[in-house]
């Protein structure tokens, strides 16, 4: 009963107002971020599905009318603009939704006649800075539908049919298919690796976050209790300390989870956002595509890339773990701590310990660096959380339970120092004095002279 009340009053320092409101901040805050990803993307997907012909028609020949009549018959819409050489931006003026478009200028139609590259102008508008602003309303679809009219044109003059000058610009029919261990599929590998790096975005992204928020929540109510002087109080209660550590260990492990829920489905709702209205627009291409080709979705499931219910359940598992480490090793810093300054820096050596391997595993495939990197990677416990999804994925269950076992042991010990220092006094005496006690007894030597 000592036990639940402790964890009571545990849990009530932690989960506070300040806590929750910064919850739904952050879920609100990845809610709108994926509508918006959303919206964008639908937008870069529209364009691509129906791209809209603006036109500035400068020349009046009977080949840029064949043009205009090779759009109508290829379902292309076009909308005229009035533009004047000397004042390309009053089209804008005009038109607010006009972002861009393409001049067809004065004798455009007699050098196509002379067997001449005919030139164009590409008129676009510059409006914001944002990433996906210059992917929408671009003149990109206009410019390839005057190119392959023109192409044909000179095909024609030439005496090369239709036919001829599609085998001419694509010479080869390639067919990709990509192999995972000893199964294979009829798909490009940048279809899956594109797959593979939206599945395996989430992950890597909470277990950073986490680990930072369960340290420094840890570190601070350690570090405070012991600057504030109510650990003696806590230590003097008729309780043993191994449920006060434990208690405390295992509300901070509440409150990452709960952290960790909130954070998974807010980053789930962006990365769906992101990429919902991109995978729509591939599935249905493939679709429309030749039946010999299966879709990236098909293909992940043939290849053996899916992660059943138990799959999911054993990387529960190991997160628990990577966050009781994480705990114990704040425990131990947090004890270091002297005053509320230095307890910012006692979170350093954990930071270190997460950003290492996950930017190691971003960029590179840890077996593939030097015999003293890889050991060195290895060796850090969380590198073996960022590595459990693609292992199991790839059905490298050796380096899997390997790395799980690794990470028990690393626990094991850490928490055999993290009781063993609160079960003894130098809980309450010990400190990083980070060079203050060589100043002191220099100063004091020299008062002695």
């Amino acid at each position: 009963m000592k036990f639940i009340n402790l964890l009571k009053k545990e849990l009530s320092e932690l989960i506070n107002k300040q806590m929750l409101i910064s919850l739904v901040f952050v879920l609100s805050v990845f809610l709108i971020m994926g509508n918006v990803m959303q919206s964008a993307t639908n937008e870069i997907v529209n364009d691509a599905k129906n791209p809209q012909i603006n036109l500035c028609n400068m020349d009046a020949s009977d080949i840029t009318k064949e043009m205009l009549e090779y759009f109508n018959s290829n379902g292309s819409k076009v909308n005229f603009v009035a533009a004047d050489e000397n004042d390309l931006a009053a089209p804008f003026k005009n038109q607010k939704k006009l972002k861009s478009y393409v001049v067809i200028p004065k004798g455009f139609g007699e050098t196509l006649e002379n067997g001449k590259k005919p030139e164009i102008l590409s008129i676009n508008k510059v409006q914001s800075v944002s990433t996906f602003s210059g992917m929408t309303g671009g003149t990109e679809g206009t410019i390839s539908l005057i190119n392959g009219f023109v192409a044909l044109k000179l095909a024609e003059q030439q005496g090369v049919s239709e036919k001829e000058l599609g085998i001419i610009e694509a010479p080869l029919t390639v067919t990709e298919h990509t192999v995972v261990a000893d199964k294979s599929a009829k798909i490009s590998s940048s279809s899956i690796m594109t797959k593979l790096l939206t599945q395996n975005m989430i992950l890597p992204l909470i277990v950073m976050m986490l680990i930072m928020l369960t340290s420094q929540s840890l570190i601070a109510s350690i570090s405070n209790e012991k600057i504030d002087k109510t650990l003696e109080t806590l230590l003097s209660a008729p309780i043993s300390r191994g449920s006060i550590i434990t208690a405390k260990m295992l509300a901070a492990a509440i409150v990452a989870l709960l952290n960790a829920g909130v954070m998974m489905i807010g980053f789930s709702s962006y990365t769906k956002g992101m990429t919902s209205a991109v995978s729509e627009e591939v599935s249905d291409s493939i679709q429309s595509a030749a039946s010999s080709v299966i879709s990236s979705s098909d293909a992940m499931k043939q290849l053996g890339l899916t992660l059943g219910a138990g799959d999911y359940l054993l990387i529960g598992l190991q997160l628990f773990i990577t966050i009781m480490i994480c705990l114990a090793i704040s425990i131990i810093l947090g004890a270091l701590v002297n005053d509320s300054k230095s307890a910012q820096t006692m979170l350093l050596p954990i930071m270190m310990m997460v950003m290492i391997p996950w930017l190691v595993t971003l960029f590179a495939d840890v077996n593939s660096l030097p015999t003293a990197a890889k050991f060195i990677i290895w060796a850090i416990p969380f590198t073996h959380t960022f590595t459990a999804m693609p292992n199991l994925m790839f059905g490298n269950h050796v380096a899997f339970w390997g790395g799980l076992a690794y990470q028990i042991v690393f626990f094991a010990i850490v928490m055999f120092f993290a009781l063993k220092l609160f079960k003894s006094d130098k809980i309450l005496t010990i400190s990083l004095n980070l060079g203050q006690k060589s100043r002191f007894k220099k100063s004091s030597k020299n008062n002695e002279d």
